[in-house]
């Protein structure tokens, strides 16, 4: 029994022993592995700076230009009536035509004028024999009268009865006129270059004189354009004209590079106080026949040259809370934000006040840059003039 304890004393002895040393061994390598532990991983480098194009601001001179809503209006429309009555015979012209000045557009049935006049001539030969007679023997009786022939009663009467035919023939001869123009107005011509309306009268009417019309007729070339100004730009308008006629330029909306050329022609005597507008007009031609009366369009009055004005590229503008901006390199080349006011364009340039001429204005990466961020900018090239 006592063997027994001896032994299992013994071991617990070099379990301890065994356990104590492996701990002491633990101990003195720990500071070896932290000394070979791998060191840690560096903080990756910034991003290069972001390359953006830029452009050099444009110094050139532009036309100030004053744009306005306009509208169309025909310079003459007539309505085609006939000044005397009668059935209509013919139509030379289908609805909607283009008629030149004096065209022959409808022609009246004109029999009975054609009656009309047959019988006024020859009333008229009629009365002319009579006067030939009555010149003859009122020549006869002036030799009649100094043989004592002829009493001077009778010979002032032969005088006065020359004199009654020469008005009879003269009556009758004006009745010739008179019928040949009512046979002239059975035919309905054009009174000037324009395009005909719808039809109103068929073949086979009855018109009355001054009655019905038969179509309307409207001038299309040249054309009329209206607009209303501000009062504000009244004085820029006067003054313009004064030093020579102001150019109008008319555009359809929706329809690009499509122009119509003009002139100012007319500005009223009066502003509307209400809307504080004056009425204005502009002759345009109108070769084509696109403008036609009662459109909508678009009128830019040339006021005058404006030099020195900077201008960017249209892309390069940004739109934001506070209004439009453009990116420009600063400092260190840095981006800086600009507020612009933007004005006219032209082309794909726009008039920015805001910025100085040696601006780089950037045009590119808009999307991917803010304010104060680095940036690459690449070789400054000149906007297209």
């Amino acid at each position: 029994m006592k063997l027994v304890k001896f032994v299992v004393t013994l071991g617990v002895v070099v379990v301890l022993g065994i356990g104590a040393d492996m701990a002491w061994r633990n101990r003195v390598s720990l500071p070896s592995l932290a000394a070979t532990e791998t060191p840690a991983v560096a903080a990756p480098a910034a991003p290069p700076p972001m390359p953006v194009p830029t452009v050099a601001v444009v110094k050139k001179t532009v036309p100030v230009v004053l744009d306005y809503a306009a509208r169309t209006e025909a310079i003459r429309s007539v309505a085609l009536q006939s000044k005397v009555g009668g059935f209509v015979s013919e139509q030379l012209f289908p609805d909607g035509a283009d008629v030149a000045a004096g065209a022959l557009l409808y022609r009246l049935d004109s029999r009975d004028f054609e009656a009309t006049l047959a019988q006024a001539s020859a009333v008229a030969d009629r009365d002319a024999a009579a006067l030939d007679y009555a010149r003859a023997t009122s020549e006869r009786s002036s030799s009649l009268v100094q043989s004592g022939s002829l009493a001077r009663d009778t010979a002032d009467l032969r005088v006065s009865t020359r004199r009654q035919a020469e008005a009879a023939l003269a009556i009758s001869r004006a009745a010739i006129r008179s019928a040949e123009l009512n046979l002239g107005y059975t035919e309905i011509r054009a009174p000037f270059a324009g395009r005909l309306s719808r039809d109103k009268a068929p073949v086979g009417t009855l018109i009355g004189a001054g009655g019905m019309a038969l179509n309307t007729l409207v001038q299309l070339d040249p054309i009329y354009v209206t607009f209303n100004p501000s009062e504000g730009d009244l004085a820029e308008i006067v003054k313009a004209r004064g030093e020579g006629p102001v150019s109008v330029t008319v555009t359809l909306p929706g329809v690009d590079g499509l122009q119509h050329e003009g002139e100012l022609s007319f500005v009223d005597n009066m502003v509307d106080p209400q809307t504080g507008t004056i009425s204005a007009r502009a002759t345009i031609r109108n070769k084509t026949f696109l403008l036609l009366p009662g459109q909508y369009v678009r009128a830019s009055l040339k006021i005058r040259d404006e030099p020195g004005v900077l201008m960017v590229p249209s892309v390069a503008v940004g739109s934001g809370q506070l209004g439009k901006y453009v990116y420009v390199i600063g400092k260190d080349n840095k981006v800086e934000q600009k507020a612009v006011t933007l004005g006219q364009s032209e082309g794909d340039l726009v008039v920015a006040e805001g910025i100085a001429e040696g601006d780089r204005i950037i045009t590119g990466n808009l999307q991917k840059i803010g304010a104060g961020m680095p940036v690459q900018p690449m070789p400054a090239t000149v906007a297209s003039k």
